[in-house]
Order: C-alpha cells, then structure tokens, then sequence
C-alpha cells in the first residue's frame, strides 16, 4: 500500500480552529494525539483504521480530525466563472464549510476562449457565470452558470456539508446549533433548533465511542466502527442539511429521520460524517413538457454540478469533471478526504465517478441495499451504491448493511422484497479473494467463463483506440492468463472479431427475437418521426402475425438496430426512464413523510428554491404543473426491464457466462464546462435491468485528442467536435480507467470474487499526486 505519514500535524487547538464549543476543546485536550502522529489516514483500509486504534496507535476521535483537516486543506473552490469579458469580480465569501468560509476566485474566463465564433451565436442567451446570493442564506454567496475547472487548483469542492455543530444545518447555524453544555439558545434561534442541537457532530460522536470502547471496539457487533463516510445529498441524514443539493429555504434543513442505510450504517459504527457535492437531484429535476421554456443556454454545464454545492473537480486534474451525479462522493473518497461514500446510481452516477476518481464501486442487485428516504428517482432503475478505495472495503461496507433481524428487507422500501435465495447465507466477504491467491499458479478464476462486451469497446474516434486496447490487454493479460478465467466475446458492430477470443453462440438479438414477439408485440407497431417502424427489416412487414410468428422461431430477423447497450430507450413510448419516474410524484411523497413546515409540495420547493441552471428552472416549473401521473410509459418500462433481464439470462446460460466485464469508458475524462466526443456508457444496464456491478481501477491514460466547441450549421448552439486530422497528444496528468463487470440478480458472490481477484493480481489504485499527506 501506498502511504506516507504527515511530517507535522496540527496542534489540538489548531485543528479545533472554527469549532468553538468548550466541550470540544476539553476533548481536544484529553486526545491522544502524541499517538495519532503514527498513523496516517491517507489510503488506510478500513482494517487499517481499526487496528490502528486497537493498538493505541491513534482514536476514533483523533480519525474523524485527520479527516478534517484534510478537508480543510482540501475542499475549497475549485472553479472560476466563465464571463463575456473575462474582467475580474468582487470577492465575495460563501457559506461556513470546515470552519470558515467559502472564499471564491476574481479572476473570470473569457467565454470567447472557450466557444469559438462567439459573435456569430444566435441562439439562446448563453448562461454565462455570475455570483449570486442564496436562498437558503442570503448572507452566503455562491457561483452560477457557467465554469470551468482551475488548473492544478489544490482544491477539490467534493464535500458539501461537514459534520461539524454550528455549521451542518443552515436553519441552526452558529450558534443556533450551541452545545447543550453552553446554555439555552439565542432568543431568536427557531425552536426546532433545540432538538437538533441535542445531537452531537462527528467530533463529538467518535469522542462517546472512544469513551464507551477505548482501544477495545466489538467489531464483530460494529464492523463498522470509526470509518467515516460520506453520504450523497439525495438520502436523508438527520444531523445534517439534506436538500438533494439544490439551494432551497426548508422551514428545517435538517429531515427528522435518517434514510435506512445512514441509519444501519450509524448502528455498526461508522461516523456521518458529511455530504457529497452532487449534481443535483441527481440528474436534475428533467422536463415533462409544457408551457416554461429555458431562456438560457449553459451548453455542456458541468457535471456534479448543484446551485447550493457548487461543482466538484477531478483529483487527478482539476480541470476536468469527476463525472455522474455521485461526482463528489468520487472525489472525496479518491482524495482521502472520507475512507467510504455512499452513491446513488440512476443511469452512471456511481460506476462513472469511480472510474474517473481512480477508486471502486459497488452496485448491489436492486433491492439488496435500501432506498427509502431518499429524494427523488426512487424508482426501479435507481438505487444506492458503494464508494471506496478498494472494493474489499466496499464489500465490508455491504455486509455490515445486513441487519441482524430483517437482513436487506427494509419495510420502507418494497423495492428490498427479494427473493430470499438472493442472499447468500455467507457474508459477501467471503467471495473475496486476497493477494495471496491471486497467483499465476493459484488460478482462482479457473472454471469461470467471462464474457467481453465488445458494444462498449468500438474505437469510433482517436480517442477511443488507447483506453480500448488497454482493457482489452488487461482482460486477456491479467484475467484470462494470470487468473484463468476462460474468455468468450459478444461481437458488436464496428469492433472486428478477435480471433484470440472465441465468439458467444447465442446473443442478446437472439433472446430480444423469441421473447418479445409474444411478450411485447406491440413495440413492433411503434414508429419513429419519419413514421415508418422503428423495428424495420428489410425485405418484411415487422407489423404482420406472420413476422411474430417466424420471428419468435428466428426464422426471421430482429433489427440490428437495438442491442444489449440500448434497449432500454430504443423503441420506448414517449415516457422515457427519467421521466417515467414520475419527479414530482416521488417529490410529494418523500415531503409528506419529511413534513417539513414550510416545503409541503414540490409547487412550495419550485417557490422557495434557486435551480443550478434556466433549463433546471423551466423543468421544475413544469413539473409542478404536470398532470400526467399515469402514464402508459412506466408499465412499458417495468415491462421492458423484465424483458431485457430474462434475455440477459438466457444469453448466460446458453453460453455458460458467468460474468460480462467491459471498460467503464474509453474516452478521456473530459474538461469542466468543456465538449464531450463519442463518450461510450452502458449506464441503461445495470439501472435498468436491476443487476449488479462493480467497477475497480485499471490504470492510467496518458493521451488525449482534446475536443472543441464549433458552432451548428444554423448557429443556434455548439456542438462537440474533434479537430480535424488532430493526433493524440500526452495529457499533463495522467487520468484513471477502470474495468467493470456486471452479472444477473444475486451474482454478487461470484462478481466479487472476480473483481477483487483483479484487484488484488493488479493493484492499480493509484492516489492522487496532488492531494497527498498534509505536511
């Protein structure tokens, strides 16, 4: 393992700068900090931290304060806003973060050097970056528009809100959040302050479990004990400001209660102990129609990008984005600013920040991980995932969410009624397999066979060729020859066969072609907006009985045109996956259970909120007029979901597959606020079929054809392009890849066992450069 200790640390007194509460300097002072100076949290495992403190090395409370002063060091700013001019602005300071407050940079960039042929743009208004002030605090000011990342910034804004009294919920900040040992409240403090205050922040709370266990923790009972994570702002924590990361004016920022998985997590040990920046409402509220229209243009806009958190960057280069809406929870986890985050996935937003950030992730079946007490999307395709540095502690994470009683089952969450025989009675970790095994001679992937997914490896650009050779290497090189696992491949269009791996006798086309004739029949009568049948073929009347017929027999073609990477949106009625979701529906619900004083309905949130984009704005806004709850679109969706399940199975029995492995992404990470060519993402599989995966880095990439803005032929907006005959060129900092493999429901044993075999044969985790030990 990578890691080296600190040169100096803070003193007590330092690090307890900005806390300001008696009680927590007279902790400060019974510390043992002459022995946390032998332990160093950078890269510490979960085992690490705990037999750190077994050994008297360091304590749970002088752990959570490593982690805070690394977010300190760490979590500010990390954008600039881009401007028509590119003049400087007044400084201007944002809310209290890690014990001061946000201070944001002067210095703007000239939109002109991002889009070319600015003065030709007749489309809408571009968004450009301003600073405004917030809703939830008028006081506190915050970036709008559009941004880019700084260079080598230093910073990385991926923690949105700290566990830390007086600055975790905006309604009881300072001193509305005073100790109970200093007295009553101010007169003016709201009275839903007083309760709150009564629970104690993450200092305080590894301070009672250093009382309670000393060096002596019951792992067995809290295997969790003094790992500190971080939670995605969409699940509720009741000790902290919970808002899905938009700026809005709740009468208490704080929910009452705690989303089930904080919950269990908190009951095995483990410190709350902060928010992650994230895009918000996950993919943002989307658009049902109607009569709001944006009157903007953010164009690209930034990734992990919210009107109250801001915009999280790459540890790896903090110009470019850390991708997905759980962007933040990668950051955090990959720059050791928090040892596990907890994500959540609709589409990409757990798999693509781990690969960006360099870190691992697991995604389980759906069902197995509680979903309730969340805000928003809490529907089929969407669940909590699991961020970490290795995907052994992520799988420690997972076992440690099994209750004692109930197990996955969460009665808040109908979603967790698996069927029983999905959980292994083992614990998951037992399907880890260690270095030891993972030797040439040991083979422990013999007798598995893995099949690529060539859909995902197509090199359509320059920049597609260097990350799909280098996974494809690392799967013949390390799982096949190292590990011994057998390869098989499903072709795909545009990839040429590998003669070295041998092709899948039955594909997903072929299951889609006997099951949907006599399960989905109607989807052969759907058109496109030329109005001829979406499911065309050549030479046949897709809409005819004698078509079904032959074609559930294949006797007949299915279309090329739909495949394992896009039957979840290909051939759907009108009610995409986002939209069948119901927003505003699910956004009723979940504030019904918060019954928050103020927000009752999402009409009361729209009112009371500032959106990170116009388009963001005209979505809510028609949100909150939507009439169309029952939409023939979601029982399409479910119905689709179960189709492209049972065709995914029957394509791992009829081949003997065990495991599907593919690159998470092969093209580059690209630039905040800047264009995105060809990016390749099987993010419809696993939401959409409800299955698992897990994503573990796989090294570097080095090169890049970085892409550019032109405008569209009637100039009305920018597209992304290439330049022309451009040739890769090395990039300043290298950036993470990463392998991922996904199986059917309840294939978590044998997915954890291959991955960590890969993980532990290659060790490629790789922290970031710039965000090392504090000295």
């Amino acid at each position: 393992m990578n890691r080296s200790r600190a040169a100096t640390r803070p003193t007590p007194a330092r690090r307890l700068a900005g806390i300001g509460t008696a009680l927590l300097l007279a902790l400060a002072a019974t510390s043992t900090a002459s022995g946390a100076a032998d332990f160093e949290v950078v890269e510490a495992t979960i085992a690490d931290t705990q037999a750190a403190i077994s050994s008297g090395k360091t304590s749970c409370r002088d752990i959570v304060q490593a982690y805070l002063d690394r977010a300190r060091a760490y979590n500010g700013v990390c954008t600039a806003l881009v401007t028509p001019d590119g003049r400087k602005i007044a400084a201007a300071s944002g809310y209290v973060r890690a014990g001061k407050a946000l201070a944001f940079p002067t210095a703007t960039v000239k939109a002109s050097s991002i889009f070319p042929d600015l003065g030709r743009y007749q489309g809408l208004p571009l968004e450009y970056g301003q600073m405004a002030h917030t809703v939830s605090d008028p006081a506190a000011m915050t970036q709008t528009g559009m941004r880019v990342g700084l260079p080598d910034a230093g910073q990385l804004n991926a923690l949105e809100t700290l566990n830390l009294r007086g600055e975790r919920s905006v309604t009881c900040k300072g001193d509305f959040d005073r100790h109970p040992s200093k007295g009553p409240l101010p007169k003016d403090a709201p009275a839903v302050c007083e309760a709150f205050r009564q629970q104690p922040d993450a200092l305080e709370r590894a301070a009672e479990l250093d009382a309670q266990y000393g060096r002596q923790p019951d792992l067995a009972q809290l295997p969790m004990y003094c790992i500190t994570v971080a939670v995605k702002d969409v699940y509720d924590t009741r000790d902290m400001r919970t808002t899905a990361n938009n700026d809005v004016h709740f009468a208490m920022d704080a929910p009452p209660a705690d989303a089930t998985i904080v919950a269990r997590l908190r009951a095995r040990g483990a410190i709350i102990y902060a928010k992650s920046v994230a895009h918000e409402f996950n993919g943002g509220p989307g658009d049902p129609g109607g009569p709001n229209k944006a009157t903007k243009n953010l164009v690209a806009g930034g990734q992990t990008m919210g009107s109250w958190g801001g915009q999280s960057c790459n540890p790896y280069d903090t110009e470019r984005v850390s991708r997905g809406s759980s962007g933040g929870s990668g950051v955090a986890v990959a720059a050791n600013l928090v040892a596990i985050g907890i994500c959540e996935q609709s589409g990409a937003s757990c798999q693509g920040p781990a690969s960006r950030n360099g870190i691992a992730s697991l995604l389980t079946t759906k069902g197995l991980l509680p979903d309730n007490g969340g805000i928003g999307y809490q529907w089929f395709n969407d669940r909590a995932g699991i961020h970490a540095r290795t995907l052994v502690d992520a799988v420690k994470v997972f076992d440690a969410l099994r209750d004692p009683v109930d197990g996955y089952y969460d009665r808040r969450d109908a979603f967790t009624a698996v069927p029983k025989a999905l959980v292994p009675a083992q614990p998951y970790a037992a399907a880890i397999v260690n270095a030891v095994a993972a030797t040439p001679a040991a083979a422990p992937l013999r007798g598995l066979r893995i099949a690529i997914v060539r859909e995902h490896m197509v090199k359509k650009t320059a920049n597609h060729v260097a990350i799909s050779d280098q996974i494809d290497g690392e799967i013949k090189r390390v799982l096949r020859d190292q590990l011994g696992a057998e390869l098989v491949e499903l072709r795909a269009s545009g990839y040429p066969d590998d003669p070295a791996v041998p092709d899948v006798a039955y594909h997903f086309g072929d299951a889609l072609s006997e099951l949907l004739p006599w399960a989905m029949p109607e989807i052969f009568q759907r058109r496109g907006k030329d109005g001829q049948p979406l499911f065309a073929v050549p030479g046949h009347d897709v809409t005819s009985y004698d078509y079904l017929l032959k074609l559930a027999r294949r006797a007949a073609p299915l279309t090329d045109a739909v495949n394992i990477a896009n039957f979840a949106s290909f051939g759907a009625l009108p009610c995409q996956p986002a939209l069948c979701a119901d927003f505003a529906f699910d956004i009723d619900r979940y504030l019904q259970q918060r019954g928050d004083a103020r927000i009752r309905t999402w009409a009361d949130w729209v009112e009371h909120a500032m959106f990170r984009e116009d388009k963001s704005l005209a979505g809510a806004r028609n949100w909150a007029q939507w009439q169309g709850h029952q939409q023939a679109g979601k029982a399409d969706a479910l119905a689709r979901s179960h189709i492209a399940r049972l065709a995914l199975l029957r394509v791992m029995y009829e081949n003997r597959i065990d495991v599907f492995v593919h690159p998470e992404n092969i093209v580059p990470t690209p630039k905040i606020q800047g264009p995105n060519v060809g990016a390749i993402s099987l993010d419809g599989i696993t939401p959409f079929f409800q299955i698992p995966r897990v994503v573990v880095p796989a090294g570097v990439t080095r090169t890049i054809v970085e892409p550019v803005y032109a405008l569209n032929e009637d100039r009305s907006d920018y597209l992304a392009v290439l330049p022309p005959n451009a040739k890769p060129k090395p990039l300043k900092h290298p950036l993470p890849v990463s392998i991922t493999f996904f199986a059917g429901q309840g294939e978590e044993p044998v997915l954890i066992r291959v991955a960590t075999a890969y993980e532990s044969a290659t060790r490629h985790r790789l922290p970031p450069p710039a965000f090392g030990p504090l000295r």
